[in-house]
């Protein structure tokens, strides 16, 4: 064997080329900002300003191998399998992945750009295939398995148990059994949906960006003043100066069909934002529907399971589809006699008015504006003179402090990266020992390339196992942006959807687990936490000292909030039925066989069987509910929702008959500790009963909506 003293100098060339090579790579993976631990003040915050489409692919790349590393590291360990040398290393792993996801999070949902969906094209089916490596990894299962399996024998304390069993579920659930060729078809379905997922959710995006109803000055009979500047200010935006843009998006369609007197131009809105999806071109969402449901439940059935949706609710708190169904049944028969109602007293009107017209759906906003103005004397543009977003974020923030003890203080401008300039952050501490809870970043408005709706997300979560983690939250929004200086004003139910987002990010900063895996949750239960902080919204303090006239800087007066409350269950017809719709639309797609699926028949004869009214769609039409179709967070899930609220109705009678109502410090006390503080460490059913001191009933939902209460038989 030769010594390297004896090769030629072209040889040695040859190999410094390959070893400098081999070490650029390596400190480009090094230094790659989307992989990089997190540095600066607050435990470390994301590098936002650091962001790089071009180094996202190598990031996730980096990141899969370095997550995959950890794993073998675990399976090769030769002692026997304990919750410290396997569930413990299982926790820790992906951290550098897990930071690259929160990138991946913002570029998806907030900064998409053609770039992007390239990139996420190209690794929606490697990241699937990734997950499966590891959920079918038979030597980590095993591993798994014997510790959940001794834990039986010998339980192990509570939290720790919780973590074991979520586990060794979530990999049961998974395909971890499956053998030899119905493993690997397993993996190839995943694959195959993740590209299908992503393209549905591209399809609705494009759509949502490329169709915009642009009106001009003698259109705008009817519309607000301020959704008139806002929308002018969108149309100016877009190269259309003088002109006002109409976006395809619920925050600016809602407000023009409430108020446009042009009845042709809501037709012409109305049909734009409920065919997104569905226009017979190459954004056409139909076969990507069918694809999808043929394939999940080809997957499922690999598991041995008769549908999508019966495997999907066995962890849930529903346990089966029947389950869902019964509760979404009891309540359809109440909301569609309501929606008769309603219809009924909007042709008055328009009967009265002359209109020469039959109430159709880009109507039934429209008209009932005007039955609550005749009904209750109650105008939705006057209630929004009092509903600044300026204050009403305010508002959020007195609500945690009276409930949570949390004090949110903007942080000093510059000290946190952030990924738009729209983006405000505040640090949240504890009011009486200044601890540090974690930070909230706000990014309230729309913009091209932002996904249309509201959430809220997290970019790190609470954890104590490996030395405190704070809290790094953030809620999303699509506000109409409006010119500087100028109040940004919303609806109520705009206001409403403001505190549940919020009422997310509140359970993620006043987590108090140990592991990561607790932070998860229970899709038809973490709705439940959210929808109960909307309540606070009408709640006197809040009404007293935020609801203030945006001019004047009047309170709300008592006159205007006696008819919003008499008004309270205006319109539940329409808001509980285009819900109901699309959640019971979403359990029949996952019960049925989709062998030869045509969904628009689907859907039609689907909703004609429970007698939709013509009046009203579903609130998520089939080619546009990403809810379901874009991921699987919702799938076979949409009714949580409605599980949720009956929750919430429950919990928001208690507080309502406590001595000090809804700032009552006992209930509040019991609240965080039991239904915000656990995330998913004890089972959702007992954690409400702990708090309740009972199960929940349905009534005190119905009763919520004006709808009549079951009867005991």
């Amino acid at each position: 064997m030769k010594s390297t003293s004896m090769l030629k100098p072209s040889l040695w060339f040859g190999l410094l080329l390959i070893l400098f090579t081999m070490a650029f790579i390596q400190k480009q993976e090094d230094t790659n900002p989307l992989l990089a631990e997190w540095t600066g003040p607050y435990g470390g915050v994301p590098a936002f300003d650091k962001m790089d489409v071009a180094a996202l692919k190598p990031a996730l790349e980096k990141g899969m191998e370095l997550n995959l590393a950890e794993i073998d590291a675990i399976t090769s360990n030769t002692e026997a399998p304990t919750f410290e040398n396997t569930i413990i290393p299982l926790e820790k792993a992906g951290d550098e992945l897990g930071r690259v996801f929160t990138y991946y999070g913002i570029w998806s949902s907030n900064l998409s750009s053609p770039e992007f969906r390239a990139v996420q094209a190209e690794m929606a089916p490697k990241l699937s295939a990734f997950f499966s490596k590891i959920n079918q990894n038979e030597a980590l299962f095993e591993r798994v398995k014997v510790v959940y399996e001794n834990s039986k024998k010998d339980p192990l304390p509570a939290d720790q148990q919780r973590v074991v069993d979520l586990t060794y579920e979530g990999f049961a659930m998974n395909g971890a059994e499956l053998d030899g060729e119905a493993k690997e078809r397993y993996a190839a379905i995943n694959q195959e949906l993740a590209k299908l997922h992503t393209a549905f959710a591209n399809n609705v995006l494009h759509d949502e960006e490329s169709y915009v109803t642009y009106i001009s000055e003698d259109q705008l009979s009817g519309l607000p003043e301020s959704f008139v500047k806002a929308s002018a200010k969108a149309a100016a935006d877009r190269g259309h100066e003088g002109e006002y843009a109409i976006t395809n998006t619920r925050s600016s369609m809602d407000p023009f069909l409430t108020y446009s007197d042009e009845r042709e131009l809501r037709e012409k809105v109305w049909r734009t934002y409920y065919s997104r999806g569905d226009n017979g071109d190459e954004y056409d969402n139909n076969d990507i529907i069918v694809k999808i449901l043929q394939l999940r439940n080809e997957r499922v059935q690999l598991l041995g399971y008769e549908n999508y949706a019966t495997w999907r609710l066995q962890d849930r708190m529903a346990k089966t589809p029947e389950n869902a169904l019964k509760l979404m049944n009891d309540v359809w028969p109440a909301a569609i006699a309501r929606v008769e109602e309603e219809v009924a007293d909007m042709q008055a009107i328009a009967d009265q008015n002359g209109d020469g017209i039959t109430i159709e759906p880009w109507d039934y906003r429209y008209y009932a504006e005007k039955v609550r103005k005749a009904k209750y004397d109650l105008d939705s543009d006057e209630v929004k003179q009092y509903l600044q977003l300026d204050k009403l974020t305010d508002a959020l923030f007195f609500t945690a402090g009276e409930l949570f003890n949390f004090e949110f203080t903007p942080v000093p401008e510059g000290s946190v990266p952030v990924f738009h300039e729209d983006v405000k952050v505040w640090e949240v501490t504890d009011k009486d020992s200044g601890e540090h809870i974690g930070l909230w970043y706000l990014d309230p408005y729309a913009r091209p390339g932002k996904r249309s709706g509201a959430w809220a997300t997290t970019y790190r979560s609470h954890t104590t196992f490996d030395g405190k983690e704070t809290v790094l939250a953030s809620n999303n929004s699509n506000f109409v942006k409006g010119a500087p200086g100028e109040a940004i004003l919303i609806s109520w139910d705009d206001a409403e959807t403001l505190f549940h987002e919020f009422g997310h990010a509140l359970h993620f900063l006043s987590s108090n687990v140990k592991y990561p895996t607790l932070n998860g949750g229970v899709r038809d239960y973490t709705e439940f936490q959210s929808q109960l902080l909307e309540r606070w919204l009408s709640t006197d303090k809040v009404i007293d000292q935020f609801l203030v006239h945006y001019k004047t800087g009047e309170v709300m007066p008592d006159e205007l909030i006696q008819k919003i409350k008499n008004a309270s269950t205006f319109n539940q017809g329409f808001a509980t039925t285009e819900y109901l719709a699309s959640s019971i639309m979403d359990m029949k797609y996952h019960m049925m066989d989709p062998t030869d699926l045509d969904v628009d028949s689907f859907e039609r004869e689907e909703l004609n069987k429970i007698h939709m009214p013509d009046e009203i769609v579903m609130r998520h039409r089939s080619t546009q509910f990403g809810h379901i179709f874009s991921g699987e967070g919702y799938a076979a899930g949409y009714y949580g929702y409605l599980w949720a609220d009956v929750l919430t109705s429950d919990a928001a009678e208690a507080f309502a008959n406590a001595p000090g109502g809804f700032y009552d410090k006992e209930m509040a006390e019991r609240c965080v500790k039991y239904l915000f503080a656990p995330r998913n460490s004890i089972d959702p059913a007992e954690a409400y009963r702990l708090f309740r001191g009972r199960d929940a009933s349905i009534d005190a939902l119905m009763r919520d909506r004006g709808f009549p209460v079951p009867s005991a038989d």
